[in-house]
């Protein structure tokens, strides 16, 4: 732990600097910058406030522990910061005098993440927080934290695997309620514990639900599925067991594992704070003879929220799990067919396979060869798209059935349209098939036979002779459609997909314009090249207008807003929409509609001038595969100007307030809390 923090990265005044969890994390997020184990400082803050959106991050006891994993740390790296007047951090009983902000890359190795792990094991402990509450120096407060985490018997060991992990109680301390186990052995749980980083609340959890269970003398083995792998719990530990606990915010893995047993599912932060509540809780309904049969229910991730979210999210996030899995397909399929044509010419798609003849000095071959690649990639969008939207709707169960129906989709010419059907189709299919209670003898079996056997005949039974044939046909009159727009119709069209690209920078809205392209992209129609020019075009607009307006009129930026305008430069040309973020989460009110009406523009200027693209990303650095090239640049300038023009006149009537140059923080605290909305 030493070599993770020393006294440069500890603050015993960190009122003094912030006052709010942005700007605490800021403020121990420039220590790090400045010994080099950040290297992006706002790229940083934003993968700390997406995590922090999540789940908040304040613990009971005056704790803070904002981290993340994040591809702008160079090593683990632990910074620590001391509030006399506290800073609120989410946690039930109020603001936290103790935070840590957590930095790992997003490559650490297991022995460094354990490290960090075994950290939040020991902020359990009340000596140990009251130590650090008591340290007069930096230097004291680092040595406490990096020397004695290796020497403490409790925290020794990040992940519990053996079914000797809690000492046994004496006998006297046997639960009051009757339970199913023997007389003569304590009351025994096994726990799952998980968070979405897997780096604190995993293991905090883990060590809250042991302190409890030997308090309470119950037996308590808990497998923490943390960043650093995990170990899975003997099978014999689980048999064992009288009771499980799963404190949790994303997915048990192997679940299966624990089913028949009386089951107590929650966030893991319950984990954390109230864990005698959980044991009494699974305590009594095991007396009640409460059993649940499919293991854990499912998580914050699977189950697409909190409680009480309605169908139409639920939905919309199934569907996105599957776009987000096939983008990868997209890009890097979509890029090797547009070089095979930059490469090979237009007529490169009528070239023999590469197996038959390839020339290695001839660059039309090499042409052929990226483009069938490519082609290959293609092939995968719309089993990935259905796999992965059943995945979402019934973890891994899903994936056999989404899979085979996305490829009857492909099969029938069904398209995407019937890859979305066949994703929820099949997802739907395995939730059902779940429900049924089914023999302890067949359980062993049903993931990896019965589930993947039944459900596939019940999607391909559907897929073939029920659904298919109707959406084929309206999959080919949409295409039809598309090549058949002109004039009028093909700028409206436009101006529709410029709105959705350019209204929530990246959220929903912006990504069904983008798959509704990529996916008309696939059939490789005249049409469909169009709209992947103008969802492009449109999508480059709000970063590139934010950086034009911060140049033309700085003076009506903050100082930030200024910095990240030179960013946004970059962004915008490499079509990262979310770019604009900053200034939008700063001021909607005029951000938004001034990118919506520049993305309109340049929507219907790129229909109107009948731009093509090939490609599904690259922003101006796939100019060379555009048709049309030069309006397609114009289209992008005007819309850059009037988006630009919009905002500065909106920012100008307001009355402006003079803001100090070190404003910052207020900024960043608005522009975290965007980037995960």
């Amino acid at each position: 732990m030493s070599q993770m923090i020393s006294a440069e990265l500890v603050d015993l005044e960190l009122d003094r600097a912030a006052d709010s969890k942005a700007a605490a994390a800021r403020s121990l997020a420039e220590r790090m910058v400045a010994l080099g184990r950040v290297t992006y400082l706002d790229g940083f803050l934003a993968d700390v406030a997406a995590r922090e959106a999540q789940m908040p991050t304040g613990l009971d006891g005056g704790i803070g522990i904002p981290h993340c994993r994040s591809a702008h740390v160079t090593e683990p790296t632990l910074a620590f910061g001391r509030s006399a007047a506290g800073i609120d951090f989410g946690a039930p009983d109020g603001p936290a005098d103790l935070i840590f902000l957590i930095a790992a890359p997003a490559g650490a190795d297991d022995a460094h993440l354990s490290i960090l792990s075994n950290l939040a094991r020991q902020l359990m402990d009340a000596d140990f927080t009251a130590a650090l509450r008591a340290a007069k120096t930096a230097g004291e407060a680092a040595a406490l934290i990096g020397g004695e985490e290796a020497s403490t018997p409790d925290t020794s060991t990040p992940d519990t695997s053996t079914p000797d992990t809690a000492p046994q109680a004496p006998q006297e301390a046997a639960p009051q309620a009757p339970a199913p186990a023997a007389a003569d052995r304590p009351f025994r749980i096994v726990a799952v514990t998980s968070c979405p980083t897997g780096i604190a609340h995993t293991y905090m959890a883990a060590e809250s639900l042991e302190r409890a269970g030997r308090a309470e003398g119950v037996e308590v083995s808990v497998e923490t599925q943390g960043s650093s792998g995990f170990t899975r719990l003997d099978p014999d530990v689980i048999a064992a067991a009288d009771g499980v606990i799963f404190a949790h915010d994303v997915p048990v893995r192997d679940k299966e594992r624990f089913a028949g047993k009386a089951t107590v599912d929650v966030g893991v932060k319950a984990g954390v704070n109230r864990p005698a509540e959980l044991i009494a809780e699974v305590r009594d309904k095991a007396a009640r003879g409460e059993i649940t049969e499919s293991g854990a229910k499912p998580s914050p991730v699977e189950a697409a929220g909190e409680p009480g979210e309605g169908y139409g999210t639920k939905l919309r996030k199934w569907l996105m799990s599957g776009v987000s899995y096939m983008v990868p397909f997209v890009a890097a399929g979509g890029l090797l067919i547009a070089l095979g044509f930059a490469l090979g010419g237009y007529k490169v798609s009528d070239a023999p396979s590469v197996m038959d003849h390839f020339l290695w000095t001839d660059t039309s071959s090499w042409g052929a060869l990226l483009f069938q690649v490519g082609g290959v990639a293609f092939k995968f969008l719309v089993p990935v798209l259905a796999g992965y939207i059943a995945y979402g709707m019934a973890d891994r169960p899903g994936l056999v059935p989404g899979f085979v129906g996305g490829a009857i989709a492909l099969d029938i010419k069904a398209g995407f349209l019937g890859g979305l059907a066949a994703g929820l189709i099949a997802g739907a299919v395995v939730m059902a098939i779940q429900k049924v209670k089914i023999p302890v003898s067949l359980r062993g079996i049903m993931p990896v036979v019965v589930i993947p056997l039944i459900s596939s005949a019940v999607v391909g039974f559907l897929m073939f002779l029920v659904i298919g044939e109707p959406i084929s046909k309206l999959q080919s009159a949409l295409t039809s459609w598309l090549n058949g727009l002109n004039g009028a119709n093909v700028i409206v069209l436009g101006v529709i997909l410029g709105l959705m690209m350019c209204f929530d920078l990246g959220g929903p809205l912006n990504k069904v314009a983008y798959t509704f392209a990529i996916g008309g992209l696939a059939d490789g129609t005249a049409g469909s090249f169009k709209v992947m020019a103008a969802v492009m075009a449109a999508g480059m607009i709000p970063p590139l207008s934010m950086a034009l307006a911060t140049t033309v009129r700085g003076r009506l930026f903050t100082r930030t807003e200024r910095e990240n305008g030179k960013a946004a430069w970059v962004l915008g040309a490499s079509f990262v929409t979310e770019g604009a973020i900053p200034f939008a989460a700063a001021d909607p009110l005029r951000v938004i509609p001034s990118a919506m009406a520049g993305g309109a523009v340049t929507g219907a200027l790129s229909m109107a001038f009948g731009c093509t693209l090939r490609a599904p990303h690259g922003g101006i650095f796939v100019v060379p595969l555009i048709g049309n090239a030069l309006l397609y640049l114009v289209a992008i300038a005007a819309g850059t100007v009037v988006s630009a023009a919009l905002v500065v006149l909106l920012k100008g009537l307001r009355k402006q307030r003079p803001e100090p140059e070190d404003a910052a923080v207020g900024s960043a605290e608005k522009r975290e809390v965007a980037v995960v909305a």
